[in-house]
């Protein structure tokens, strides 16, 4: 139904085909044939069919989903194996190393940027997924920390905690089908728009496996001792290692919330009430800014107004005070209350337009697909930037968008903005774009976007990515982000823990 509701809304900006492109099947794969086979004390754990080896190919980019429809598999894995515990993991990277084999560590298959596929290379390829490593080992209820495996999905883990009366509370919008493993791997962004926005504010320790030997830090609430060595391995994105498990800090179960929608005219001064917020102490758990195009896609809004979506959560104390604090500062910079400020401790259910936003924000990814179908080209990019360059860089960003969308043909286009994630010193703007593509040059126009809002990134001086890591997609804009030496010092790193490049090469570093 929401998909059915979105193309509607759609088809009033946008040409979409009349029908949509069929996915491929089982018969039409007709993928290579694997260039290695398991020994056999692995053979179990293994599945080298098209249809695993093809799953496997692709993550869940905008790219992925066009040359799936386009029936490429191009360098799909040749094996995929699922190991059952750890030293199965250690197994899997002494056989790869006997077979000098790329090994590309596999969580949910969530990822964005190219970075579960594998790279140009030779070398034969293996998936090691990690779905059988997803249980909640240990409980630390005083510390109120966990032992959890990382192969654990979103869903998974929450509902093992639970007993506990204990959340993670860690939300992507790939939640349902990615692991805590991807998550650290990727220095995941999650449902905090303050504060604990990202995953790596809950990592208390954590443990991998590198070609060299086991790689565990200690658990500590906090160190001064030198460079923290978990920090490594967030973000590392498999380079390093195959996450096994870690050690996480986390949180009661929240039981009073309260939230509001408050409108503006304009999206600007939706972005200074947003920096008043970030900056006051308050801490909203919830503070995402939808300009007027974005809340009505989503179905937030009717597009007459830029939506402001405030909300607040405790375990231990109403934050209702809180709440009217924030609305406070929210019209002081011309906004209006759209919906009544809610106490969900008196009525559980959301204000209609957050209960849409969050509907169409974990859904996004599957209605993305379907838009891909229908012809659409549709991506997101999304960075962060301090408060003195942020105007700037979301007005040249949008007018870059548009003008190369029309430069390769890809007219009359939907450009929305909004923002995710909220600093004292700045915020992570996210642009979403759709636009009609060519039958059979959706990808180059993609690419010609992609390419020119990452040079606008660099120039305005954001980062290249908030929270979608960096993969293979992201490479050229992390190379111009980062230090030259420091891409030397991760070199360096890789030679002591993979010194013959196993492990997803050409993801972060060059072999």
């Amino acid at each position: 139904m929401e998909q059915e509701r979105l193309t509607q809304r759609l088809r009033v900006f946008l040409p979409l085909a009349d029908e949509a492109i069929a996915p491929p099947t089982p018969n039409e794969l007709n993928l290579p044939t694997p260039r290695i086979a398991p020994p056999t004390a692995l053979a179990p754990w293994c599945r080298s069919d098209d249809l695993a080896r093809a799953g496997h190919t692709y993550g869940k980019s905008f790219r992925d989903v066009v040359r799936a429809l386009e029936r490429r598999w191009e360098r799909p894995p040749d094996v995929v194996v699922t190991p059952p515990d750890e030293d199965g993991v250690v197994a899997v990277l002494s056989w790869a190393s006997e077979a000098n084999a790329v090994v590309i560590p596999y969580g949910g298959g969530s990822s964005v940027v190219g970075g579960v596929e594998a790279p140009d290379d030779e070398r034969p390829v293996i998936s090691c997924d990690l779905a059988a490593l997803r249980r909640v080992l240990q409980v630390d209820r005083s510390s109120r920390a966990a032992l959890i495996q990382a192969g654990a999905l979103g869903p998974d883990l929450e509902a093992q905690l639970r007993p506990h009366g204990l959340t993670l509370r860690h939300y992507p919008q790939s939640f349902e089908v990615s692991s805590l493993g991807g998550w650290i791997a990727t220095r995941s962004g999650g449902h905090f728009a303050t504060l604990h926005t990202r995953i790596d504010d809950f990592v208390e320790s954590v443990r991998a496996i590198t070609p060299a030997g086991p790689w565990e830090t200690r658990r500590f609430p906090s160190s001064g001792a030198g460079p923290s060595p978990e920090r490594l391995l967030l973000g590392s994105e498999g380079i390093f290692g195959v996450i096994t498990q870690a050690w996480m800090r986390l949180q009661e179960r929240p039981q009073f919330q309260a939230s509001a929608v408050v409108g503006y005219a304009s999206f600007s001064e939706g972005v200074r009430a947003a920096r008043a917020l970030a900056q006051s102490g308050l801490w909203p758990s919830n503070c995402r800014l939808l300009d007027a195009a974005e809340a009505l896609v989503s179905g937030a809004g009717d597009g007459t107004n830029h939506l402001l979506l405030i909300g607040f959560e405790s375990a231990d104390h109403p934050v209702k005070v809180s709440l009217t604090r924030a609305l406070e500062l929210a019209c002081d910079h011309g906004g209006t209350l759209i919906e009544p400020a809610k106490d969900r401790d008196a009525d559980p259910t959301p204000n209609d337009a957050t209960r849409q936003w969050r509907s169409s924000f974990f859904r996004a990814p599957y209605v993305r697909d379907e838009l891909a179908r229908l012809g659409l080209i549709s991506e997101t990019f999304e960075t962060a930037v301090t408060w003195d360059r942020f105007d700037a860089l979301v007005d040249r960003i949008t007018a870059t968008t548009e003008d190369v969308l029309r430069h390769v043909g890809a007219w009359p286009a939907v450009v929305t903005r909004r923002l995710t994630h909220l600093y004292p010193d700045g915020a992570a703007p996210y642009f979403t774009v759709l636009a009609p593509g060519h039958a059979t040059g959706r990808l180059a126009q993609w690419r010609e976007v992609k390419d020119a809002v990452i040079d606008v990134l660099e120039a305005s001086g954001a980062t290249v990515t908030h929270h979608h890591a960096v993969g293979r997609d992201h490479r050229r804009g992390y190379d111009l982000e980062r230090p030259p030496l420091f891409a030397a010092q991760l070199r360096a790193a890789k030679r002591v823990v993979d010194p013959a490049g196993l492990l997803n090469p050409g993801v972060l570093i060059d072999p």
